[in-house]
C-alpha cells in the first residue's frame, strides 16, 4: 500500500514538472513573441524604409592609382571598396557558404534549424558554445546597421531586428546580390572592409588572385578578425583556416586529397597597410588630397549635390609611376640613412643647438607633450620637469620603428636632430610629376620638404646665368675672378666657397665651378630687376631678394618650384606646368575631371638660349661640381645639372635632368640650425647629389627605363661650337679691349698686371 502511495507522488511529481516546463516553454514563447511584436512595432527604434533598403549605399573609400595602374592608397572614413560577384573566386563563395551559412541558398534570410538549435542550446540548455545562428543576410543586416547601445536589451533588441531586415532584403535581392553587398561591407580586421580591401592588406592582390588557403584564411578571419589576424597571431589563424578547410571538406566542396594537402601549407602573408601615414607616397597622397578637394568644391553631381572623396567611391588617377616612386624612396632611404650616421660622427658629443638653445626650447614648446601638460596648467618649470620622466615610447630610427624607455624631452630632441629630404622626380617635356618624396617618414614627420621654401644656393645660378646670356653675353666671355666690395649694398663682398680668387674664368666654366665672384659680375650685367623678372617667368612665386646675393642663393624657392624653373632649359625655353592629376572618375566610371596633357606654354627664353644653358650644365656634370656622376658613379650618358650649398650648409641642393627627366634633392634640417660642421659634408656635391645617382642607377638598371640611358641632349651644332674655350686661365686668352673694358683698366694697369703673373711664373719654373 505505502509503496502504492509512493509511485503515485513520484508520477504526480513527474506529471507536475513536465507540466511546469511546458508551462515555462510556452511562458517564453508567448513572452518571446510579445517582445518579437514589441521590437516590430517600433518601440525599441524603427525600421529603415523600403526605399532606402531598395537602394543600399554604404560609405565607399575613394582609390588613388598611379600612371602604371598601382593602388597607391585611399582617402575614406571606412576603408571599403565595392567589388563586383564576378571578379570572386569560386573557391572563396564556396569557403564562406561552407563556413558561415552552409543553407544560404535554401532559406529565405532566416534560417529556422539553426534558429531553433541556438534557442534549445543557449536559452534551454545554457549551452555558451552553441554557435551563432546568423545567416550571412542576417550579417548583412548587421553591417548595414550596426547596434545600439539599449543595455540589457542590446542583443535581443539588434537580433530581432536583423531577422525584420534580412527578410526585407531577400524579398528586394536575389542571393548573389546579397553575397556581393555582404562581401563588400564585411569587416576584416583593421579597419579594413570588404573583401577587396582585405586582399589588398594581407596579400596585395585582387580577390581574382587569390589561392583557396588563402581565400580560407580571408573566411576564417569573420569569426573574430582580432583572435585569428595572421599577422599577429598566426598560429590561431592557421588552426581557423584548417576549419574552414574542413567546413569545406565535409560539405562537398574539397576532395580528401586536396584538403589533407592544402590544409599543410603555411600562411604566407604579403601584408601592407592601407592607411594615411603608411605606403607608397605618401606625401603626394596628401598633396593630391587638398587638390581634389579644391577641385571636387567646384563640381557637382548630376543631382546637383556635392562630391565627398571620402565617401563616394571615386577613383583618382595620378602621373605618378610607381616603380619610379620606389626608386625613389629606396634612393633617399639609402643616402640619408648613411648621412645621418656621418652627421652623429660629425658632432660627436655636442649637438647643432648647443649655440643657440632658444631654437631647442622653440621646439620643445611646440611639442604634443609641453602643450597637453601647459593646457593642465602647470608652471613651465612643473612642465619640464614632467616631460623628463621616462615612459615607453616608439621613436623613429634609421633601423625601423624603436619601441624604447624615454622621456618626452629627448624623444622631441631625438627626432629634432634628424637630417631630412625631400627629392622629385617630373617628365621635363610636360610637367608630368613621376615620383615625390616629402621627407624621410611621413608618419613622424609630416612638414612636405617637396614644397616647402629654403634658400636655394646655387641652384638659382643658372636663371643669373641665362638672364645675361639673354642680354649679349657669351659662354666663352671671359670674366675676371677678383674680390670686389659693392659699395651701394653695405659693403657686401661675395667670397667663393672653394679656391679663393684669381684669374679669369669663362661663363661656363664659372657655372661649372660655382664662382660667386663672377656670378655677382654677371648678375649686374643682366640687372637685378631683369633677373627676377625671368626666375618669376620661369616658375618661381617666392619674393626674391633685390640685392646681389641674390646670385649666391639667398632667395628662397620650394622644389618644386625649381623644377619647373628648369624645366624651361629642356623644353628649348617654353614653360610647362607641373601636374599631378590626370582625371577623377566617379564610381560608376563616369568622367568629374581632367587635365589634360600638358603642351609647352609660352616662349621663356630664347631656344639658343636654352641650349646655351643645357650645354653649360653638362659642363657642371663632365668637369664641375657634379662631376661624381662621372668620376664615382661611372655615368656616362648625357647628364647635366647644378650643385647648390647655402651659407653655413643648412641646405644643399641638386637638380640633375637627363634629356627627359628633371629631378631634385633638397638636404637639410627642420631647423636651420641643424646642419654639419664639416664644410665637405654639408655642401650639395656630398648631401644631395648621391639620392639622384642612386635613384639614376636603378632606373637605368631596369629594363623598362634603360632606354633613358641613350638619349641625347636636342643641341644645335652652331650651340655646340660657342663653347671650344677653357674654362680657366691664369692669363685669360681674350681680347685684350673686351678685358680693358670690362674690369674698367687703364692698359697701363693691365700690361702691369700681365708682367707680374708672367714674372710669378717664371719664377716658379726656375
Amino acid at each position: 500500500m505505502k509503496k502504492n502511495i509512493k509511485k503515485k507522488g513520484h508520477r504526480k511529481l513527474k506529471k507536475n514538472l513536465v507540466k511546469g516546463f511546458v508551462s515555462l516553454v510556452i511562458l517564453v514563447f508567448v513572452a518571446g513573441l510579445l517582445f518579437v511584436a514589441a521590437v516590430r512595432l517600433g518601440m525599441f527604434g524603427g525600421f529603415p524604409p523600403d526605399n532606402e533598403l531598395k537602394k543600399i549605399h554604404h560609405y565607399t573609400a575613394t582609390n588613388i592609382y598611379s600612371v602604371d595602374q598601382q593602388l597607391l592608397g585611399r582617402y575614406y572614413l571606412q576603408n571599403r571598396t565595392n567589388e563586383s560577384l564576378e571578379e570572386i573566386p569560386e573557391h572563396f563563395i564556396h569557403a564562406l557558404i561552407a563556413t558561415e551559412d552552409v543553407r544560404f541558398y535554401e532559406h529565405h534570410g532566416i534560417d529556422y534549424r539553426s534558429l531553433m538549435r541556438v534557442f534549445v542550446k543557449t536559452i534551454l540548455l545554457a549551452d555558451r558554445g552553441a554557435g551563432g545562428g546568423s545567416t550571412l543576410t542576417q550579417q548583412l543586416a548587421k553591417n548595414l546597421y550596426p547596434r545600439k547601445n539599449r543595455g540589457f536589451f542590446t542583443l535581443p533588441v539588434a537580433k530581432v531586428k536583423e531577422l525584420f531586415i534580412a527578410r526585407k532584403l531577400e524579398e528586394f535581392y536575389n542571393k548573389e546580390k546579397i553575397l556581393e553587398l555582404y562581401l563588400n561591407t564585411v569587416s576584416f580586421g583593421e579597419n579594413t572592409y570588404g573583401l577587396e580591401t582585405a586582399a589588398l592588406v594581407f596579400f596585395n592582390k585582387e580577390p581574382s588572385a587569390l589561392t583557396l588557403e588563402e581565400s580560407a584564411m580571408l573566411v576564417g578571419l569573420l569569426k573574430a578578425n582580432s583572435n585569428y589576424n595572421p599577422r599577429t597571431n598566426r598560429e590561431a589563424a592557421l588552426d581557423r583556416r584548417n576549419t574552414v578547410l574542413s567546413q569545406m571538406h565535409k560539405y562537398g566542396y574539397l576532395d580528401q586529397e586536396t584538403y589533407d594537402s592544402i590544409k599543410q601549407i603555411p600562411i604566407r602573408l604579403h601584408y601592407q597597410r592601407l592607411t594615411h601615414d603608411e605606403g607608397l607616397a605618401p606625401y603626394f597622397r596628401e598633396h593630391v588630397r587638398q587638390e581634389c578637394l579644391d577641385i571636387l568644391d567646384t563640381k557637382k553631381k548630376p543631382d546637383g549635390t556635392k562630391y565627398n572623396l571620402y565617401t563616394d567611391g571615386l577613383k583618382v588617377y595620378t602621373t605618378l609611376n610607381a616603380r619610379m616612386q620606389q626608386y625613389a624612396e629606396d634612393a633617399l632611404t639609402k643616402h640619408l640613412k648613411k648621412l645621418q650616421y656621418q652627421f652623429e660622427r660629425d658632432w660627436r658629443d655636442s649637438a647643432p643647438w648647443d649655440k643657440d638653445i632658444l631654437l631647442a626650447k622653440l621646439q620643445i614648446e611646440q611639442s604634443d607633450p609641453y602643450q597637453t601638460l601647459k593646457a593642465k596648467g602647470l608652471t613651465d618649470q612643473e612642465v619640464l620637469e614632467a616631460m623628463k620622466e621616462k615612459r615607453p615610447t616608439r621613436i623613429f630610427t634609421w633601423e625601423g620603428e624603436k619601441d624604447t624607455l624615454i622621456s618626452p624631452l629627448d624623444s622631441i630632441m631625438h627626432h629634432f636632430k634628424m637630417l631630412q629630404s625631400g627629392f622629385l622626380v617630373m617628365n621635363g617635356t610636360n610637367g608630368d610629376i613621376l615620383a615625390w618624396v616629402g621627407g624621410i617618414d611621413y608618419k613622424y614627420y609630416k612638414y612636405d620638404h617637396v614644397k616647402s621654401r629654403r634658400q636655394t644656393g646655387s641652384v638659382i645660378k643658372p636663371v643669373i646665368y641665362a638672364s645675361a646670356l639673354e642680354r649679349g653675353v657669351s659662354p666663352c666671355d671671359f670674366y675676371k675672378n677678383d674680390s670686389m666690395v659693392y659699395e651701394d649694398y653695405d659693403h657686401w663682398t661675395p667670397g667663393n666657397a672653394v679656391g679663393g680668387y684669381g684669374g679669369f674664368y669663362s661663363v661656363k666654366g664659372a657655372l661649372a665651378h660655382s664662382v660667386n665672384t663672377i656670378s655677382v659680375k654677371l648678375l649686374f650685367e643682366a640687372g637685378i630687376d631683369s633677373t627676377i623678372h625671368l626666375a618669376h617667368q620661369m616658375g618661381i612665386r617666392s619674393p626674391l631678394p633685390e640685392t646681389p646675393s641674390l646670385a649666391l642663393g639667398t632667395g628662397e624657392a620650394s622644389l618644386l618650384e625649381m623644377l619647373q624653373v628648369y624645366s624651361v632649359f629642356l623644353n628649348q625655353g617654353a614653360g610647362v606646368t607641373p601636374r599631378t592629376i590626370r582625371r577623377i572618375e566617379d564610381a560608376e566610371g563616369n568622367l568629374v575631371y581632367t587635365d589634360p596633357a600638358h603642351h609647352t606654354g609660352d616662349t621663356i627664353l630664347s631656344k639658343k638660349t636654352a641650349q646655351r644653358m643645357i650645354e653649360m650644365m653638362k659642363g657642371v656634370v663632365d668637369r664641375g661640381t657634379a662631376n661624381a656622376l662621372r668620376s664615382v658613379w661611372k655615368f656616362d650618358s648625357d647628364l647635366a645639372g647644378k650643385t647648390g650649398t647655402t651659407q653655413m650648409n643648412t641646405d644643399a641642393w641638386f637638380i640633375g635632368m637627363n634629356p627627359k627627366l628633371i629631378a631634385g634633392v633638397w638636404v637639410g634640417g627642420d631647423s636651420p640650425v641643424v646642419r654639419f660642421k664639416n664644410n665637405t659634408y654639408g655642401q650639395g656635391a656630398y648631401s644631395a647629389l648621391p639620392v639622384y645617382a642612386y635613384f639614376l642607377q636603378d632606373l637605368y638598371k631596369d629594363s623598362k627605363y634603360n632606354y633613358l640611358e641613350s638619349l641625347s641632349f636636342s643641341v644645335a651644332d652652331s650651340v655646340k661650337r660657342e663653347f671650344t674655350c677653357n674654362d680657366y686661365e691664369e692669363v685669360a686668352k681674350v681680347k685684350l679691349m673686351d678685358v680693358i673694358e670690362r674690369e674698367d683698366l687703364s692698359i697701363g694697369d693691365f700690361i702691369k698686371s700681365l708682367f707680374k703673373r708672367d714674372k710669378k711664373k717664371d719664377q716658379k719654373e726656375n
